[in-house]
């Protein structure tokens, strides 16, 4: 996600939040014809969990769409090449620690035993049908828990809330309501600090634009999460493809200098 500089104020590593402190297109078309989810066990599966990336993605604030022109072709030029006009946070994209932690790690400095790890997917989607604004919780991670195991230390832990369907709507993506308040699914500080403390977690990812819901102002799971040196993965497709649990992600961030985040390539192997 992307917000307005000056919009919030971003804690220094030596003083983080209360609660941070206590831790330390084709796609959307596949979309509505997809089986029934993998389970944990099924063997031998690849599956991207990127979306495209193109001028029609949903931004988190209008404007921020990303642009592109083309500048060669083979018929002119003897190559085809465009130019791309994107800021770090649109589509399938990673959140470093610098995106909202003042003198967190910037994009270069992630590790590669960092991007790629064991992965869960904690599936809130028939609440999220009914409720926008749902989030997932310290009691679906313990159901989690109860029905697939324990979630493994350094995991990303992915949640699906099926919004991916509304991937063709920015306004419907965004869940924007009439006083421009966005509504959609994400994870709860509560369930963040959890995970940190409990699971040492590796990162957050979700099917929505923030790992934040939306009609949050204060976007407090990110400054735990960044705050705890954690990264965050959002927009991400096709979770409902793969195994609850057994997974193992790989994600092929972009290692732009200085980068608070950035576009990613996300593949799920099993």
């Amino acid at each position: 996600m992307c917000i307005e500089p000056g919009a919030h104020a971003t804690p220094s590593n030596a003083s983080l939040t209360r609660r941070a402190a206590l831790v330390g297109g084709a796609a959307l078309a596949a979309s509505a014809a997809l089986p029934a989810p993998a389970q944990a066990g099924q063997r031998h599966g690849l599956r991207d969990l990127t979306y495209p990336l193109g001028p029609a993605f949903p931004a988190f604030a209008p404007g921020e769409e990303a642009s592109r022109r083309t500048v060669t072709t083979i018929e002119d030029d003897g190559y085809y090449m465009q130019e791309w006009r994107v800021i770090e946070h649109i589509g399938t994209h990673v959140d470093a620690p610098a995106h909202f932690t003042r003198g967190g790690r910037v994009s270069t400095e992630l590790r590669p035993s960092e991007l790629i790890v064991p992965a869960v997917v904690i599936d809130i989607a028939d609440r999220a049908r009914r409720d926008a604004d749902t989030v997932v919780t310290v009691n679906d991670l313990r159901g989690f828990e109860r029905r697939y195991g324990r979630i493994p230390k350094g995991a990303a832990v992915l949640m699906y809330s099926g919004w991916g369907a509304k991937v063709g709507d920015p306004d419907a993506y965004r869940g924007t309501d009439a006083a421009g308040t966005l509504h959609f699914p994400g994870f709860s500080p509560d369930a963040c600090e959890w995970l940190l403390r409990h699971r040492e977690i590796g990162s957050l990812g979700v099917d929505t634009l923030s790992i934040d819901p939306g009609n949050s102002a204060t976007f407090e799971t990110h400054l735990i999460l960044t705050g705890a040196d954690r990264y965050g993965l959002e927009n991400l497709a096709n979770l409902d493809r793969i195994p609850r649990q057994g997974a193992t992600i790989f994600v092929g961030l972009i290692p732009y200098e200085g980068g608070s985040g950035g576009q990613a390539r996300v593949l799920a192997t099993w």
